[in-house]
Parts: C-alpha cells; structure tokens; sequence
C-alpha cells in the first residue's frame, strides 16, 4: 500500500494532511524562515541550508530572499542558476530545475491542483472533525530544462516542462508544455517563435 507522499509524487490523490507531509511542510517552514532572514552575503549559511532543505542543489545557485516553497525536499536544482526575488514553489511534486537557468521575480512553480468538477473536488458528508480535508488534491511534476529563461511574474501550472532553451515572457501562465528552442508568452502562454530566429 502506497504512502501519502508516494501516492502525491504518483499524480494521485492525496490526504494533504498527512503526518508525513506535515512533518515535511514543517521542516521547510522553518528553514525557508531561516533562510529569509540570512544576511545577504552569508553565501555560507545559506548553502547549509539549501543543501538541507532541497532533495539536490548544484554549484553557484543564488536564490534571493524572499523564497517560499512546501516541502523543499522535492525540488532539485542544476548547476548555475539565478532565483530571483519572491519566488514561491509549491513542490508537492517534483520541480526539476536544470542547468544555467534564469527565474526573474514573482514567479510561482505549482505542482497542486484539484479537480475541476465540484462533486470530485469535495468530500461529500465531510466533517470538521475529520483528519482529511474537505476538498481532494493531486499534484503533478514542473521541469525546466538547461538554458531556460522564465521572465517576472511567471506562473507555470502543473504538469508542465520548459524545453532545453526556451524563453518564457513575463506575466504569462504556463498551462501547457512548451518545446525547446521556443520564445512563448501570454495567458494562456504559446510559441510565438524560435529563439533562434
């Protein structure tokens, strides 16, 4: 039988209750705290604890401050990336983030999403009482692969990937995967043209 975090990093529902994920949430709360209240150039205690809080981090990763995210553990990151201010990861699943990436400001990386019609959404004859909540959730894995570049205020919803080379213009809502090699933009986000062109 399937754990409540093996059953959220399987695209299935899960109890986000659960002691587990709590005890991870917990954990993360408090290093993210830690971590927003760092000095700016303490490059040393900084990297404690990214290296404890994320599944993997490479070299010369900067993630400024404010950063939020809800399990930490779930998130792996490449080697020479830039995380700009107030990023926030909502990493019930995976968000892999490769190599020589660029995240600008305000941008939200979701896993989580609920079902869209009401009667699968909620839990009928719910109780307050109860150790479940009231609606069901899943979550689905985010990549972003080597050389991408998300623009300022991004949202990039759950299931997506970002292709090896691709440029995603600020303020778009990513509800789809976007190919390598692609400059997108909008809401929703959509190719506009190659990088290269």
């Amino acid at each position: 039988m399937k754990t409540e975090i093996e059953k959220c990093l399987a695209g299935e529902i899960f109890n986000t209750s659960n002691k587990d994920s709590q005890k991870m949430i917990d954990k993360a709360r408090q290093l993210t705290r830690k971590y927003n209240q760092c000095e700016y150039n303490d490059k040393a205690g900084k990297a404690k604890i990214l290296t404890t809080l994320f599944e993997k981090i490479g070299s010369n990763v900067n993630i400024d401050t404010p950063f939020y995210c809800d399990y930490g553990q779930h998130i792996s990151i490449g080697n020479n990336v830039i995380i700009n201010i107030n990023c926030i990861f909502v990493d019930c699943n995976k968000i892999t983030i490769g190599n020589n990436v660029l995240i600008a400001s305000n941008v939200q990386i979701c896993t989580a999403t609920h079902p869209v019609k009401p009667a699968e959404r909620l839990v009928e004859n719910w109780d307050e009482n109860s150790e479940l909540p009231y609606f069901k959730t899943y979550a689905e894995p985010v990549t972003i692969e080597d050389n991408a570049w998300i623009g300022a205020g991004v949202i990039i919803l759950p299931g997506v990937t970002i292709g090896r080379n691709s440029v995603i213009g600020a303020g778009s809502v990513v509800n789809r995967s976007i190919p390598e090699n692609c400059l997108a933009v909008g809401n929703p986000c959509r190719v506009i043209r190659n990088v290269n062109d």
